[in-house]
C-alpha cells in the first residue's frame, strides 16, 4: 500500500460514533499524528459547513460539504456546484405533492419549511435541529447546494419527476440529500486532487455510508468502517474496527502511518 499524501474522512458514523459530539481520544491522536507525519486531513462530510463540528486542537487541511459540492480550503472556495434553480423548485413541489417536509441548504443556512419525525431523526444524527423558517421560499430561490427530505427508496423516482440535473443520495433508509446529478464525493474529492496535485494512487478515504461510494471510487484506497453498508464494503479496498472502537486510529497504527 502506498503512503497516502492525503486522507478524507467521513463524520457520522467514521470519526464520530452516532449520537457522540466530541471525537474520541484515540480517533484525536491518529488525526493529529497524520498531520504532524505530513498527510493532508480533510473532511468529506454531506452536513453544511455550519454543521460541521470543530474539535478542540484539530486543523483539517480542508472540507468538502454538502456531499463534495461546496469545498474549502479556509476561507477560499475551492469548488462551488449549486443545483440549478428550476431543479430546486420542481422538487419542492414533488415534496409537497407528497406531504413531505423540505430543508434547503444554502451556504450559510439549513432551513425548513416543516418537519416530520423521520427528518427530525436525520437531523438528530449530527446532533442538530430542524429549524422551520418564514424565509423558506426566499431562501429556495437563492443558491442552494442540497435539498434534504425524509423519504423511502420506492418514493425516490417521485422526488426526482421532472427534473433534468438532480439526483439522489443517501446513507440512511428513511432519508435523502438531494444534489446536482454531476455532483457527489466523487466528484469533490477529484476537484481536491487537482487543486493539491496529488494523484488518486497517493489518496485514501475512510467513510461508512452509501455516500461514499463514489468517493471511494475517486481514491485508489478506500477504507470501509466494520460498521460501513454493505454497499461500501463491495467497493471498498480494506477495512478497519468499527468506530465505536476506534478504527480509524487503529487501521493507521497497523499501517504505519501513525
Amino acid at each position: 500500500m502506498n503512503r497516502p499524501d492525503i486522507i478524507f474522512f467521513d463524520i457520522d458514523g467514521t470519526l464520530l460514533d452516532f449520537g457522540k459530539k466530541d471525537l474520541s481520544p484515540k480517533t484525536r491522536e491518529a488525526l493529529l499524528k497524520l498531520r504532524e507525519n505530513g498527510i493532508r486531513i480533510c473532511i468529506a462530510t454531506g452536513r453544511a459547513p455550519l454543521a460541521v463540528p470543530k474539535f478542540a486542537g484539530v486543523e483539517f487541511d480542508a472540507y468538502l460539504t454538502y456531499n463534495g459540492c461546496y469545498c474549502y480550503e479556509g476561507n477560499k472556495t475551492i469548488y462551488s456546484n449549486p443545483m440549478p434553480q428550476v431543479d430546486v423548485q420542481t422538487i419542492i413541489r414533488n415534496a409537497a405533492v407528497m406531504g413531505r417536509a423540505m430543508s434547503v441548504a444554502t451556504k450559510n443556512r439549513l432551513i425548513s419549511n416543516g418537519t416530520d419525525p423521520d427528518l427530525e431523526q436525520y437531523y438528530a444524527f449530527g446532533n442538530q435541529k430542524v429549524t422551520i423558517s418564514e424565509d423558506f421560499d426566499e431562501v429556495s430561490r437563492g443558491e442552494v447546494y442540497q435539498l434534504l427530505m425524509a423519504c423511502r427508496r420506492e418514493e425516490y423516482a417521485q422526488v426526482l419527476q421532472n427534473t433534468h440535473r438532480a439526483k439522489i443520495t443517501s446513507w440512511w433508509d428513511r432519508a435523502v440529500d438531494i444534489i446536482p446529478a454531476d455532483g457527489g464525493k466523487g466528484t469533490g474529492i477529484a476537484k481536491m486532487l487537482e487543486y493539491y496535485g496529488i494523484d488518486r494512487s497517493r489518496a485514501m478515504a475512510f467513510g461508512d455510508g452509501n455516500n461514499d461510494i463514489e468517493m471511494f471510487q475517486a481514491v485508489d484506497m478506500g477504507i470501509a468502517m466494520e460498521n460501513a453498508s454493505d454497499d461500501l464494503k463491495a467497493v471498498a479496498a480494506d477495512a478497519c474496527g468499527h468506530v465505536a472502537e476506534d478504527g480509524v486510529y487503529h487501521y493507521c497504527m497497523e499501517h504505519g502511518l501513525i
